[in-house]
């Protein structure tokens, strides 16, 4: 019997994707989780092959702008709390162990979600950054994100409790990086996007002297990569921490061969 078939005990568990935050987003976040797992095979000593994987269900749904939320805290439909629950539980109805939600801002509703669904592991995206960068002992980070994950200090709260220094653009960095996501990678403006995620990247090393930026919406990797203009940069993506750590809940309990 394979090491990884469905009947065995030893096969990877079950684990969903809450999408569509953007759809281009989610898509990107699955290949990411692929490679993560092909990474965590050859870690373990499974050998690759298509039935190796786990099983994982993207929940790619429309779901309400999350910036626009926090800013609107009325309720009714346009709150992303209810159809993100809706989404968590169709992938719990699947069979999902492990749920990774593949949008940063939309982890300010993270508690909700793991409150309702406590039968299932929620990974915390914003804390799966943290403990990277703390480990690699970083003191400061710039950050890039939606106006709504500043407002929310989703990012901030975290980095504070784990003493690492957060330098954030000002207001009219913040509406160039708003620009980015909204009329460059979400309309398909990938140049315009480019631009802009530069431009304030550029601002903060040079303004605060750092040397690592969290991307801290899944848009901006999408547009962002480091080259010669951002010199000097290192770019952390917290999708490929996030589909690390989920690939790491897929494969828990199968210890490395030998």
């Amino acid at each position: 019997m394979s090491l990884v078939s469905a009947s065995h005990p030893h096969a990877p568990q079950v684990v969903g994707i809450l999408g569509g935050m953007g759809p281009a987003a989610g898509a990107d976040f699955v290949r990411l989780f692929v490679q993560a797992c092909t990474d965590r095979m050859e870690v373990l000593g499974i050998p690759v092959h298509d039935q190796a994987y786990p099983e994982h269900w993207l929940a790619q749904v429309p779901i309400p702008d999350r910036t626009a939320a926090l800013n609107d805290t009325r309720p009714g439909a346009h709150q992303p709390a209810d159809p993100m629950l809706q989404a968590t539980g169709r992938l719990a109805a699947l069979g999902a162990r492990v749920v990774a939600i593949a949008c940063n801002t939309a982890h300010a509703w993270h508690g909700i979600l793991q409150q309702r669904f406590p039968q299932m592991v929620v990974l915390h995206g914003v804390q799966e950054v943290v403990a990277e960068l703390s480990a690699r002992k970083v003191q400061g980070v710039g950050l890039l994100a939606t106006r709504g994950a500043y407002d929310a200090g989703l990012y901030q709260r975290e980095l504070e409790r784990a003493r690492i220094a957060c330098f954030v653009p000002d207001d009219h960095e913040r509406e160039q990086l708003m620009q980015g996501i909204y009329d460059g990678v979400k309309a398909g403006n990938y140049p315009l996007a480019r631009q802009r995620f530069e431009a304030v990247s550029i601002a903060l090393q040079e303004r605060y002297g750092v040397s690592t930026l969290i991307m801290g919406c899944t848009e901006i990797p999408l547009a962002l990569a480091e080259h010669p203009r951002l010199e000097g940069l290192s770019l952390v993506n917290p999708s490929v921490v996030l589909a690390s750590a989920l690939a790491r809940h897929a494969y828990w309990h199968i210890h490395p061969a030998g």
